[in-house]
């Protein structure tokens, strides 16, 4: 359940939300492994957390690729992409002072 958390919340900090789906399907996979456990479904309790693996697995292997795809592109965007950057910075902060 842990990673099946975890697998959620780093999308969400990290602003890259394509993750978030395999982290919602993993937290509900992995909520139902006690009850299904609880109830005497050995083999379902073990699908389920299978399938809670497999998501959580997905999530951070998608939150990996997508950072790793940010960190390319502004690196071969050079100083270009950061001028940019610097120059909308102080046209905003010239309209905040009119």
């Amino acid at each position: 359940m842990a990673m099946a958390i975890i697998s959620t919340v780093l999308p969400l900090i990290t602003c890259t939300f394509f993750g978030l789906v395999g982290g919602i399907t993993s937290i509900v996979f992995a909520s139902q492994v006690n009850s299904k456990y609880a109830n005497g479904d050995y083999e379902g309790a073990k699908k389920s957390a299978k399938y809670a693996k497999i998501a959580w697995i997905i999530a951070i292997v998608i939150l990996v690729g997508q950072i790793a795809f940010f960190v390319v592109t502004i690196m071969m965007s050079g100083e270009d992409f950061f001028e940019q950057i610097q120059k909308e910075i102080e046209r905003q902060q010239s309209l905040q002072n009119q």
